[in-house]
């Protein structure tokens, strides 16, 4: 008969992993790990952990800094600055999940959302924004969802987060070649 795994000691090995980390990373390398673990938002669903967890946390959980004051849609992809469509797909969902101010937060974007984004943020508009949408899911930066939604899942907000530029100055300008 196996022995039953100790669930003590897998608590301090996570504990001993996460240490390094500051409060809000911690916050989204969990999520992560339930996300990949498919285990549900209990802080949500479980209310013995509402008496331990501060309701701050919800505000915290996905970000790669700390909770500032809301920007608009075109500042927001201006700093992030998308190279691809999918890059774009992602971002948008990226910033009504964590970035919009409260009354435009939104846990799923649509193919209207993504023209929207399109026209606040003066981009050239997408020629099917739908099809966008699928492709980014099929990429796996967003989670498809009933009635052609999709929500952004730890993949999309890793790569908006921490991979897409914060400035200019991480992408420089491809220098021409001149032929003789």
């Amino acid at each position: 008969m196996a022995n039953k795994p100790d669930d003590l000691e897998a608590v301090r090995s996570i504990v001993a992993t996460l240490e390094p980390f500051d409060a809000v990373e911690k916050e989204r390398i969990i999520r992560w790990a339930r996300e990949k673990l498919s285990m549900p938002d209990q802080i949500a669903t479980t209310p013995e952990l509402h008496a331990t967890a501060p309701s701050t946390a919800k505000h915290t959980v996905g970000h790669h800094h700390e909770p500032r004051a809301s920007q608009d849609i075109k500042a927001f992809i201006d700093e992030k600055n998308p190279k691809t469509q999918m890059q774009f797909a992602a971002t948008v969902a990226y910033y009504y999940a964590f970035e919009a101010a409260e009354s435009n937060k939104k846990e799923t974007i649509n193919g209207d959302d993504l023209k929207e984004a399109c026209r606040l943020a003066k981009r050239t508009r997408l020629t099917n924004p739908g099809q966008t949408l699928v492709n980014t899911a099929y990429h796996g930066l967003l989670n498809k969802l009933d009635g052609g939604y999709y929500s952004i899942n730890a993949v999309g907000e890793n790569l908006v987060a921490m991979t897409l530029p914060s400035d200019s100055a991480t992408t420089k300008p491809k220098k021409k070649v001149r032929r003789k």
